[in-house]
């Protein structure tokens, strides 16, 4: 949902001419970091493939302009065939910029739909005025994009999501859920139907805001859902930056844990079968010599800071 003025951009600092070069060679570094991390997690989780059709849901935030972005470089030296289309669901909340996105669009020469629901009437009159608006939001747009998919003959439907997004949401769930619970880079929908891929899965959020100033998107900025101040998922982003900020490297080094699950060394018994455990007299990796390997870092063994949440 997006409210605000008709179009913000974001601006560049001005570029001083001895710097013109060091900008270019740290830019030109940036993308193809961009690149080889998208196509890392396309291969790694076989995301897309010859013939897919690929459903691009951009928001008009930097994160889904810098998927479309990307994706375009991908396709261009991919060594399969794969076609795009853009989509953006207008919530027809007051103010929403309805022209920026489709003249971006038609610049680039994105084949584009824009679809029009007012989900923002729907959310205003059931939720109650301070509480949170994400869930109901999130379902009825999730629900219009399936349906918008098949409308169009979409075979993976792409959200922009990135590294931190996904951690955030695994803290979310284990703090307020109690379940060790992520955001995955790639899912067959609630519907069962449609495959939901994740491109940015890899990628850094402050790498992506670099890479938005640069290619200076017409961001649309968010003031409904961005401008709840009682949002959990910012107080948990905000303990993720004041954890990097204090302890650099824990942010990657958590980031990969997600990826080196050891259910044996966890407590649930639906993934790992401790009541049929049982002495076999051979050595086993997965025993206390689990423990003793381990060599842990500066980073990794600061102490945690305790932050409070309220609801």
């Amino acid at each position: 949902m997006v409210t605000g003025p008709a179009s913000t951009e974001i601006a560049a600092a001005p570029v001083a001419p001895g710097n013109s070069a060091r900008i270019e060679r740290e830019t030109h570094k940036l993308e193809k970091r961009l690149c080889r991390l998208m196509g890392q997690a396309v291969i790694d989780y076989n995301m897309i493939g010859e013939g897919d059709r690929v459903m691009v849901c951009v928001s008009g935030g930097k994160d889904s302009y810098a998927m479309l972005d990307i994706l375009l470089k991908l396709r261009a030296r991919a060594p399969v065939h794969f076609d795009l289309i853009a989509v953006n669901l207008d919530q027809k909340q007051p103010g929403f910029p309805e022209d920026v996105l489709p003249r971006y669009l038609r610049a680039l020469g994105v084949p584009f739909h824009i679809e029009n629901q007012d989900t923002y009437s729907i959310v205003k009159r059931v939720i109650p005025e301070g509480k949170t608006m994400c869930s109901l939001c999130s379902r009825l747009r999730r629900g219009i994009l399936y349906r918008v998919a098949d409308e169009l003959g979409a075979t993976r439907i792409a959200l922009g999501h990135h590294r931190d997004d996904i951690l955030q949401t695994f803290f979310l769930n284990m703090f307020f859920g109690g379940k060790l619970k992520g955001m995955p880079p790639k899912l067959v929908s609630d519907d069962g139907r449609h495959v939901v891929i994740r491109p940015l899965a890899l990628v850094a959020e402050r790498d992506l805001a670099r890479w938005a100033a640069q290619r200076q998107f017409p961001i649309i900025p968010c003031t409904l859902c961005g401008s709840q101040t009682n949002l959990q998922r910012k107080q948990v982003g905000q303990m993720l930056r004041d954890w990097e900020k204090q302890y650099p490297g824990r942010i990657e080094s958590m980031f990969t844990a997600l990826q080196n699950v050891v259910p044996s060394h966890l407590m649930d018994g639906t993934r790992y079968d401790f009541s049929g455990l049982t002495a076999s007299g051979v050595p086993s990796p997965d025993g206390d010599l689990a423990f003793d390997t381990e060599e842990f870092g500066a980073s990794a063994m600061a102490p945690v800071q305790v932050v409070r949440f309220d609801a």
